[in-house]
């Protein structure tokens, strides 16, 4: 049996220190359960902290790069529809090809289809230099210059998708090639029968060359569509470790409220017990 003390109420220090720790605890639950975070500052899991942040970023990455891909389909399906006009607009150019090379036409007719022609071509020329993404031309060499570069890197990769959109050559109001290393169609004339024969097959070079271009980007846009179904699966469960980190488990901090409430007013109670039990000592001195 202990001795009676007036001087140090060593089981009331006891119950308030105990009664200090279980109001931290209660407080750090609160905290969690107000912001729904089990990670608030540094002291409550440093190593557990750097980890989220670190995904975080990641994820913050993950989402801008897939804004880019999606940029980048889009600059791509606008190429591939300035091309499918072309391609409209040449193709009109071989029917009247074809009809200045028959005997049918008169030298005045062929006048009339090589000036709807040289309309044509002020409009594909007109067309190859006016198209553009956000002021960046697609199809100049002081654009694009020839190929479009997606950046899809995140926090610890470097990635770039590169998207082949052909230089068109112009000259004043003419398209000269469709492509580097085309078939240049600026000397083309449909006056004449013999200009316009010789036209056909020159025009339909030049429709094999856009078809090529399309066809280069149809396949930079399958590669970014599927770069963004790789980057939001990626994305997706990324973010899903880091809420495994630092998102609280609010059932689990439900339990503890009840639990710290539960021993705050239960060490509330001994406390006063305890100091209760000092004041026995002068029922002594009353004897």
């Amino acid at each position: 049996m202990g001795a009676f003390s007036v001087l140090n109420n060593l089981p009331g220090i006891a119950a308030q220190n105990q009664l200090v720790n279980n109001n931290i605890s209660l407080s750090q639950t609160l905290l969690r359960l107000s912001s729904g975070k089990r990670i608030n500052s540094g002291a409550d899991d440093a190593a557990g902290l750097g980890i989220a942040d670190n995904l975080r970023a990641n994820v913050r990455a993950l989402n801008q790069a897939i804004r880019n891909a999606n940029d980048g389909i889009s600059v791509a399906q606008i190429a591939d529809g300035a091309l499918s006009e072309l391609t409209n607009l040449l193709t009109r150019a071989f029917t009247l090809a074809e009809q200045a090379a028959t005997d049918t036409v008169d030298a005045t007719g062929r006048t009339a289809i090589h000036n709807d022609f040289l309309s044509i071509q002020a409009e594909m020329a007109r067309i190859a230099d006016q198209v553009n993404f956000n002021g960046v031309k697609l199809f100049s060499a002081s654009g694009l210059n020839g190929a479009l570069s997606v950046f899809v890197g995140d926090t610890a990769s470097s990635s770039s998708i590169s998207v082949t959109v052909n230089v068109i050559t112009t000259a004043g109001d003419k398209v000269t090639r469709f492509k580097t290393g085309g078939t240049d169609i600026s000397a083309v004339a449909l006056d004449t029968k013999t200009d316009a024969a010789s036209a056909l097959s020159t025009l339909r070079l030049a429709l094999l060359d856009i078809s090529s271009s399309r066809a280069a980007i149809g396949a930079g846009i399958n590669r970014l569509q599927s770069a963004v179904a790789v980057l939001q699966n990626q994305s997706q469960n990324t973010q899903a470790a880091e809420s495994t980190i630092r998102d609280a488990n609010m059932a689990e901090e439900v339990a503890n409220m009840a639990k710290y409430q539960i021993l705050a007013q239960s060490g509330i109670a001994a406390l006063s017990q305890a100091n209760a039990n000092s004041q026995l000592v002068l029922a002594l001195l009353r004897q």
